[in-house]
């Protein structure tokens, strides 16, 4: 999905000319340039990320309302697209939502323009608070509901905090992928996790013995 299309219409006729995909294609990689040289956030103007790629600054602002926003989409665009849930068992959706986590620890890791970009966008707190809701957030509620499904359909303990089952399951891979940039990110790792985790949060048979 571009980005283009992952950004919600507005209802009712559109003014003015239509978006340009190869138009948001040139602003997005001319902010990339500008961070993958060196370019602090504070210094990406609007005017600076206009001429870098070669485009008026009205039509920056036509696709985003200022800096931060488009700043955002940058961070989205260079990370790994999000999942799309098998919907079939807890077990299976929550394998693929830690599976992208990992991928995401591993594009930052190698990945300058990712590395440089968290760096900068954690020493704004507007900006920070605005990946937050518009990336971590939704991401969150995802697994929450996940997690709440699975205690509909008896895949786990109906008496289970969904908010601390999820910190169990995203803590182990947030701490090697962020505080541990030396630990190891393996293929399977997602899988052991979850496994793991959810041995002693399913449903005990209350057959007696």
């Amino acid at each position: 999905m571009s980005l283009a299309e992952s950004r919600p219409r507005p209802h009712g006729p559109v003014r003015g000319r239509p978006r340009s995909e190869a138009v948001e294609r040139a602003i997005i990689e001319g902010v990339m340039k500008l961070l993958e040289d060196g370019v602090p956030l504070a210094e990406l103007s609007i005017e600076r990320i206009a001429r870098t790629a070669g485009v008026g600054k009205a039509t920056i602002y036509r696709r985003w309302n200022g800096k931060e926003e488009l700043f955002i989409d940058v961070v989205r665009a260079a990370e790994p697209a999000d999942p799309e849930l098998p919907g079939v068992s807890m077990r299976d959706d929550l394998v693929v939502l830690l599976e992208n986590l990992r991928q995401r620890g591993l594009a930052s890791r190698t990945s300058a323009l990712l590395h440089n970009a968290h760096a900068q966008m954690k020493s704004s707190p507007r900006i920070w608070a605005a990946y937050h809701a518009n990336a971590v957030a939704p991401r969150r509620a995802l697994g929450l509901e996940v997690l709440r499904r699975g205690q509909r359909n008896g895949e786990l303990r109906t008496d289970v905090d969904v908010e601390l089952a999820n910190d169990m399951l995203v803590g182990p891979m947030l701490t090697r992928a962020v505080l541990r940039p030396d630990a190891d990110l393996p293929d399977g790792l997602a899988e052991q996790i979850v496994d793991t985790v959810l041995e002693g949060l399913r449903p005990v048979s209350s057959t007696a013995s």
